[in-house]
């Protein structure tokens, strides 16, 4: 069993300062053995809001695996945009842009999604996706790819999808991915990706901002995965309300077959 706490768009720089201490609470509370940070720490990138994330992450008891987002690189200095896009989140966050984590259990790549000539849009390459094929070539129980920009999302979406996603999808469940955590649309959604041919069903996950003014009509949240064998719990963790806590919102269940997944017990 492995359990895996999933957050995204922090965004410090512009964040809820009541609920800094109830989400490390919360998250350290799960004892996961692995914290998956999916991209934007930062509102603008500045050292200072750098530093406050780097404070954050050295509150967090368990390890984490952390990848950019596009909020990470300056958006008003061009010659560090084009040239030095990551130094700050190097210096801050850490030297390696696509992290991995291994062990008996589960197989955890990072991808960076981040498109320096882009404000928002990220892109995913060839050349990428066929790293990570390589890293799940050795098949173990779980294979899950942790990227900033979603591979797929609603018709609803305020953001544009971002480039060669579409294409990514296949190539990734033809190659063993099982689950993908991302975030970027400060939104919740746990489901099978859509099937565009036979390939494997891939879970996805991307949740919401975990400490951001910056909402989309939805709460502050966070997700719980929780995995054993073919079954996936996901439990949404959410700040609603006066009390500025996270509390158990709503329970996803899947399992896995050599189709892929499938929900047994939705919401």
């Amino acid at each position: 069993m492995r359990r895996i706490v999933h957050m995204s768009d922090l965004h410090f720089g512009r964040t809820r300062p009541e609920l800094l201490n109830p989400l490390l609470t919360a998250v350290n509370d799960a004892a996961p053995h692995l914290v998956v940070i999916s991209g934007d720490l930062t509102q603008r990138a500045r050292h200072s809001q750098f530093e406050q994330a780097r404070a954050f992450i050295d509150r967090i008891e368990a390890p984490s695996l952390i990848v950019p987002g596009n909020h990470d690189i300056p958006l008003y200095n061009p010659l560090l945009r084009w040239i030095t896009p990551f130094a700050r989140y190097r210096r801050w966050i850490g030297d390696q842009l696509e992290p991995e984590h291994n062990d008996p259990q589960m197989r955890v790549a990072g991808l960076n999604t981040v498109n320096p000539y882009s404000g928002q849009r990220g892109l995913i390459r060839p050349r990428a996706v066929m790293r990570v094929c390589q890293t799940f070539a050795e098949t173990g129980p779980i294979n899950i790819l942790v990227a900033h920009h979603p591979l797929e999302q609603g018709p609803d979406a305020r953001k544009k999808l971002m480039r060669g996603a579409s294409g990514a999808i296949d190539r990734l469940a033809g190659c063993g991915a099982d689950i993908v955590l991302s975030g970027h649309l400060h939104s919740w959604n746990a489901a099978p990706f859509v099937s565009r041919t036979n390939q494997r069903r891939m879970l996805q996950l991307h949740v919401g901002t975990g400490l951001s003014t910056r909402l989309r009509d939805e709460p502050n949240d966070f997700a719980i995965l929780t995995l054993d064998g073919d079954e996936a719990v996901i439990q949404r963790m959410t700040a609603e309300g006066e009390t500025p806590q996270f509390r158990r919102a709503t329970t996803h269940i899947f399992r896995r077959s050599p189709a892929g997944w499938a929900a047994i017990a939705p919401g």
